[in-house]
């Protein structure tokens, strides 16, 4: 083989070699890219469960923390629950509300004047728990307000019929009107006496917002699907289709006869 055949193998053999030590930085290099990627897409992916989880079940308007202040007379696990009639009675009603839910205004408006009778008679008491639901699905900060105004109602012992009038006046489910102190203050004046210095200053500055965080919180963990949950004596009624007004008058009335 002559010297010129001889260095024109190596020159071809050189320029493969090169080649494919081009190759294989270049695999190299698309390598790194995409673990560079990967990372990334994994590092922005936990970001952003991060964020989720930490909004998770969040309700709107919760802005600032503050001292859990109860109102009064409140009871049971961490003073969550307003108890409505005679401590005596021998049924007792545990209901989840929103001020903003229109299925809980259904229940009120079907179920309201039973209840009263009930309770004025000794043989219903009734907890009361505060959520805030819809302020997390729809937006805004009304559940959240009314719920802290009713609390500062129940602070005058205005609960009840300061209650009946927020159902009685609720807004569309999409309309935050109960975001507005002044609105909430102008329906506590068609309860006689509760518009005072003492419940303008505890609605406007929120005293209780704290407390309806916690059991809005509770309500969250409790394991209930939804607002109203209604309990009596410990059983759902309110998923019951067969109940009435005139089932639970019933129910409680047996149950007070022993």
């Amino acid at each position: 083989m002559s010297e010129k055949n001889r260095d024109g193998k190596r020159t071809a053999r050189e320029r493969l070699a090169v080649e494919r030590e081009k190759q294989k930085s270049a695999e190299r290099r698309r390598r790194t890219l995409i673990v560079g990627a990967s990372v990334v897409g994994v590092l922005g992916l936990a970001a952003v469960i991060g964020v989720l989880a930490a909004n998770a079940g969040k309700d709107q308007g919760g802005d600032k923390a503050g001292p859990v202040v109860a109102p009064s007379g409140a009871k049971g696990k961490d003073a969550l629950a307003i108890p409505v009639g005679k401590e005596s009675a021998k049924s007792t009603l545990t209901v989840w509300e929103d001020f903003r839910c229109p299925a809980c205004k259904g229940f009120e408006d079907r179920y309201r004047s039973t209840i009263h009778e009930l309770t004025a008679a000794g043989k219903l008491k009734v907890d009361y728990h505060l959520a805030t639901i819809i302020d997390g699905n729809m937006g805004g900060s009304g559940s959240r307000k009314a719920a802290n105004a009713a609390a500062c109602a129940q602070d005058t012992g205005e609960f009840p019929a300061y209650h009946d009038v927020l159902y009685e006046n609720q807004p569309q489910e999409t309309d935050d009107a109960y975001a507005d102190n002044a609105k909430l203050i102008e329906l506590a004046g068609k309860v006689d006496g509760l518009v005072t210095p003492a419940f303008r200053t505890c609605v406007e500055n929120g005293t209780h917002d704290s407390w309806v965080d916690k059991s809005a919180q509770a309500f969250r963990t409790s394991g209930y699907n939804g607002t109203p949950t209604v309990l009596l004596n410990g059983a759902n009624i309110y998923q019951d289709q067969s109940m009435t007004p005139q089932k639970f008058k019933k129910m409680v009335e047996d149950a007070d006869n022993g």
